[in-house]
């Protein structure tokens, strides 16, 4: 399968740029769709996503270059070239965070209820951004084979691109695709718990995704490295720490407290 949309002459549209965009404008939609429920500013909102996409996706490839700098070395500028690939999700969700702590600062928004609502937005975007790797052949497992995907269920096209110059390779991709997918289901029934905190999503983001990513990070080839540990790894250990650490300090105050269903905008500014 092609990794183009279409080429003209030396240009070209690849599909990973094409997911990305989609899975953006899926975030931005559920995220001033939830939004509005709570009486935020709709330019408020979508203010805020375009700094934090922009600062997400500057993090993610610079986190991504870091741990992978002696592949741009000898040529600077194809750093830049993110079409090609190379964004680390988790420099992305320390870049956006820090993007929306300043920005809420600013303007004296509820920083955990923002990022409540984002949750179910990231996974989403997440799940979708995913399907970018697999048209890249990008992001997947070791070396398998045919008779063991086809056991285990995997898509007969996912199979085929998973072929690399002859070789079946494990399509992790679709694995935390589904993973993220799955959490963005649970998310959508947690926001139905009466007695669902600020914060609680956001301790469950953490949690959720970091176990997923634990797991499948394992599998993979194409790993960031720190010395012989890999970096996805590490950071999900302190992700869930962090998330378990948050859920057990919001669960130890009175269930009526800071109720995420009853908690709109404060008056915001511009």
């Amino acid at each position: 399968m092609s990794k183009y949309i279409f080429e003209i002459g030396n240009f070209g549209v690849r599909w990973y740029s094409l997911m990305l965009l989609i899975a953006a404008a899926v975030g931005v939609y559920l995220l001033l769709k939830e939004g509005l429920k709570y009486k935020f500013d709709t330019n408020f909102l979508f203010n805020l996503f375009f700094w934090v996409m922009v600062m997400a996706f500057i993090g993610a490839r610079a986190y991504y270059v870091i741990f992978n700098f002696y592949l741009y070395e000898d040529d600077l500028l194809s750093i830049f070239k993110i079409w090609e690939g190379g964004l680390a999700i988790h420099g992305g969700i320390i870049a956006g965070f820090l993007t929306m702590l300043i920005y809420c600062k600013k303007y004296n928004a509820p920083l955990f209820k923002i990022t409540d609502m984002s949750v179910l937005p990231l996974l989403v975007g997440q799940a979708i951004g995913r399907w970018g790797n697999f048209f890249n052949q990008e992001a997947h497992g070791a070396a398998t084979t045919y008779l063991k995907l086809k056991h285990a269920h995997i898509p007969e096209f996912i199979i085929k691109n998973m072929n690399i110059d002859g070789t079946f390779y494990t399509p992790t991709f679709f694995y935390e695709s589904l993973w993220c997918l799955l959490g963005a289901l649970i998310v959508i029934f947690l926001r139905h718990y009466k007695y669902l905190k600020v914060g609680h999503l956001t301790s469950f983001y953490l949690m959720w995704y970091s176990v997923g990513r634990f797991v499948i990070e394992s599998s993979r080839t194409d790993s960031l490295m720190l010395g012989g540990l890999k970096v996805a790894q590490i950071v999900s250990v302190v992700m869930f720490i962090t998330g378990l650490l948050a859920f057990m300090v919001l669960s130890r105050r009175s269930k009526f407290e800071n109720l995420y269903r009853e908690t709109n905008a404060n008056q915001i500014k511009f």
